[in-house]
């Protein structure tokens, strides 16, 4: 009886063993998901067959063609099959051929129709064309400047800190700066770079074509996380910030000093018209003592505002997540000096997170002045206690860090509150030029910095600056160098352990940001509640190989990233350049570029 139970005989075979009848629904389900996934294909490439090249069209495009492929088939099965067999008794050698001709030609027609896997190198995205939309005067350029000659630093245990002016070379930092200011303008100056780049992205937002005008002011957000208030790291009385984590990395003060010089000393911003700060966190007196005295009448913005600082404040616009999630919810708004500003620079740090990267996008988790979680300003003293919970939107919800209980947003296809934080009109939309911090570059959130074994770096820092018009092709090219140097943090978060898979989320918010007008996801991208689905932010792929460095600009083969790599020393790869002025090294760029592709 148990034998009758659980295997009943076909009664067309008498002896083979069928399926049990509760199970024959599984012999459906390939055809039913082919069927489900062409439909899908069809509806949604038809009408705008540039959406073929979307991952999730590439994900449904096997399944489909495979689907096609079976029914081409199943009815050349039932049509040619009968008709070759009477042919074949009735010897009619010739159309016997004919009908294997035929047979070969539909097989090989499927197969060669169907679009190539994508191999699973780099997770469930696996690697692909350019998607989305470049931007910048040469659109989807990045520049990377890297000089080993930035850093002399002996490490994270050392008694020098990382950030004093032996350890870090200002002057070969103002010099990186200016090529790859240059190097994005493709312009022989300083000036004429600023000036480019002003009146692109004037022209762009419909400002005409203008250059920077005295008056307007300029916000600069910079990543200090680890001065962050609610970590307590920083004395809001003192504004010293504690031992144990003064070799933790943020926005290098060289840097941010470098960058300022061009905008006073080159733009001609007048020293009141701009803020720099990190909103949720404290401008420890390290930073402080380097920058504010050259600059004693910039606006240096943090949540507390003493000792000379200034305590950043709300504005009345608000700021919207794209999500049902944060439906009731304690109203976001836009930090008056980011709305107040005509235009915002985005100057990051290069560094690995729990959700994989932390680039431009993610430094955006800082712009609005409550904590991602939700706090909002600590109480006086700092403690752990004293902070409140107004009820905002936890950001990190979004996240694909699988190290939660319950995780995150681990996957692909999800919304990302990334997108929105680039896309609001006085956040991303604002934002005139993207710049990486990647001297040192921190291994996790806490920014601890390690020496990296990758080529070209060989054992030693990173010492690297990068630049761009377009959000997503700098945080492309961020993630590309970040996976290259530490793939588990990528693949994992900061726990290598398989459990805590980020399924390919890490990189899911470049995929959203670059089809935002058309998410693989589904969400309504509005930020601003404008009614008005954002646009593509910008363009992702990645690069051939951690050797070459190239993408499809570069190889010639499509329009997507362009990476240009200049540097005062020689990169591996390319000419010898010591001893030139940074014109020449600009020039070399270009010529190497023609050469490779």
């Amino acid at each position: 009886m148990q034998e009758e139970r659980t295997s009943r005989l076909c009664h067309r075979k008498g002896g083979c063993p069928a399926v049990r009848r509760g199970y024959r629904w599984v012999w459906w389900l390939s055809p039913a998901a082919g069927l489900l996934a062409l439909i899908w294909f069809l509806i949604r490439v038809v009408p705008k067959p540039s959406r073929a090249t979307y991952p999730c069209q590439r994900v449904a495009m096997p399944l489909a063609s495979g689907f096609v492929a079976w029914l081409v088939v199943l009815v050349g099965s039932m049509t040619l099959f009968p008709k070759f067999g009477r042919l074949l008794r009735r010897s009619r050698l010739v159309l016997v051929g004919i009908c294997l001709i035929t047979v070969a030609i539909v097989a090989v027609g499927s197969w060669a129709g169907r679009p190539e896997q994508l191999m699973l190198v780099q997770g469930p995205w696996g690697p692909h064309g350019p998607i989305g939309e470049a931007k910048g005067i040469h659109p989807g350029r990045v520049v990377w400047v890297y000089d080993p000659n930035a850093t002399d630093w002996e490490g994270y245990n050392s008694s020098r800190r990382w950030w004093q002016n032996e350890c870090t070379n200002l002057e070969v930092v103002e010099r990186m700066l200016s090529q790859v200011i240059q190097g994005v303008a493709d312009a022989n100056s300083d000036a004429a770079a600023w000036d480019a780049i002003f009146r692109y992205f004037n022209a762009e937002r419909g400002n005409g074509d203008v250059g920077y005008q005295r008056g307007e002011k300029i916000a600069i957000k910079i990543n200090l996380t680890t001065c962050n208030a609610y970590y307590s790291n920083v004395s809001p009385v003192t504004y010293e910030k504690n031992q144990s984590v003064t070799n933790n990395t943020d926005n290098s003060p060289q840097m941010t000093l470098a960058l300022l010089r061009q905008l006073v000393h080159i733009v001609g911003v007048d020293q009141n018209d701009i803020s720099i700060g990190d909103p949720t966190a404290m401008i420890p007196n390290y930073w402080w003592d380097i920058v504010h005295p050259e600059f004693p009448n910039v606006r240096y913005l943090d949540t507390s505002g003493g000792a000379g600082r200034t305590r950043v404040e709300f504005s009345n616009v608000p700021f919207y997540w794209s999500t049902p999630e944060a439906d009731r919810k304690k109203q976001d708004y836009i930090p008056a000096a980011f709305a107040e500003a005509a235009y915002i620079i985005n100057f990051a740090i290069l560094k690995g997170h729990s959700s994989g990267v932390t680039l431009c996008a993610k430094n955006h988790y800082g712009s609005l002045i409550r904590t991602p979680d939700g706090r909002l300003r600590p109480s006086l003293p700092l403690a752990p206690d004293k902070y409140s919970f107004p009820g905002y939107y936890d950001m990190h919800l979004s996240l694909p860090n699988a190290n939660q209980n319950p995780p995150w947003s681990p996957g692909t296809a999800r919304y990302r509150g990334l997108v929105d934080l680039m896309g609001h009109p006085e956040l991303g939309g604002k934002t005139l030029l993207y710049l990486l911090d990647g001297l040192y570059g921190g291994y996790y959130a806490d920014s601890h910095p390690y020496k990296w074994k990758s080529a070209p770096f060989n054992g030693d820092w990173p010492s690297s600056i990068f630049a761009s018009q377009d959000p997503v092709a700098i945080d492309s090219v961020g993630y590309d160098f970040v996976n290259e140097e530490w793939p588990d943090v990528v693949k994992y978060g900061h726990s290598p352990n398989p459990k805590y898979d980020l399924q390919g989320g890490a990189e899911d918010y470049l995929h959203e940001a670059a089809l935002a007008n058309d998410p693989c996801s589904g969400t309504f991208y509005d930020p601003d509640h404008s009614g008005i689905r954002l646009g593509s932010l910008g363009v992702h792929e990645h690069w051939n190989n951690a050797t070459d460095k190239q993408y499809s600009r570069n190889l010639g083969a499509g329009p997507g990233i362009e990476l240009i790599q200049l540097s005062s020393r020689p990169v591996p790869g390319d000419m010898e350049t010591d001893g030139v002025d940074e014109l020449a090294v600009l020039d070399r760029g270009r010529r190497v570029r023609a050469h490779k592709m």
